[in-house]
């Protein structure tokens, strides 16, 4: 399969439809990631301007982080896909000790692009907050949309690390890979107060 930024929607779709071990749910939250950060890019560039003279600034800096986290999560979505072929690899191995350490690390190695999407997701609600009160309100419906992608990853990405840490025997790894996962709560509830008030608004 080409890579993220290569393939089209309906290639994507159609391989992760099909009986295959990847891509599967990691690459889907990486996906909502990064159309959360397009949309957020998309408000931001509608917002330019003398009439959003004022706050410049934090629009080109949410513009410059939104590309920025876009790319990222393409780039995890391709990783979380090589990470899951490991994982297939090492149950593939004959049964033994090897195998049994083997599928750990892979496993550790599966859990680390969820774990750096719902990161990159966390902070994408974060730019969301910031463009909400200044940008161009005509397209105010986007960062609710935006919002909600990147709710969509931060719940796709937790459950994506939360069900390989029971097969890392690496204590020290399991609660490090937990702890990435701390603010997930915080940061979905922070979601939700974004599309809120963008229904608020637009009830108006």
């Amino acid at each position: 399969m080409p890579g993220m930024r290569d393939t089209t929607i309906s290639g994507f779709l159609d391989r992760l439809a099909d009986r295959v071990p990847a891509p599967g749910g990691g690459a889907s939250a990486a996906l909502h990631a990064a159309q959360a950060a397009a949309l957020l890019g998309m408000v931001a560039r509608y917002s330019t301007g003398d009439r959003y003279a004022a706050h410049a600034a934090t629009i080109a800096s949410v513009t410059a982080e939104a590309d920025a986290l876009r790319a990222r999560a393409l780039i995890l979505a391709e990783e979380d896909m090589a990470a899951f072929g490991a994982v297939a690899e090492a149950y593939g191995l004959p049964k033994g000790e090897e195998r049994s350490a083997a599928i750990g690390r892979a496993l550790a190695g599966a859990a680390e692009p969820p774990a750096a999407v719902a990161e990159c997701a966390a902070r994408l609600v974060e730019l969301c907050e910031a463009l909400l009160p200044i940008g161009n309100r005509n397209v105010i419906t986007d960062v609710a949309a935006a919002a909600d992608a990147a709710r969509a990853a931060l719940s796709t990405a937790r459950v994506n690390v939360e069900v390989n840490l029971s097969g890392i025997a690496d204590a020290g790894a399991r609660e490090a890979l937990a702890s990435r996962l701390a603010g997930v709560d915080g940061a979905l509830a922070r979601a939700d107060r974004v599309t809120a008030e963008v229904r608020e608004e637009i009830a108006k």
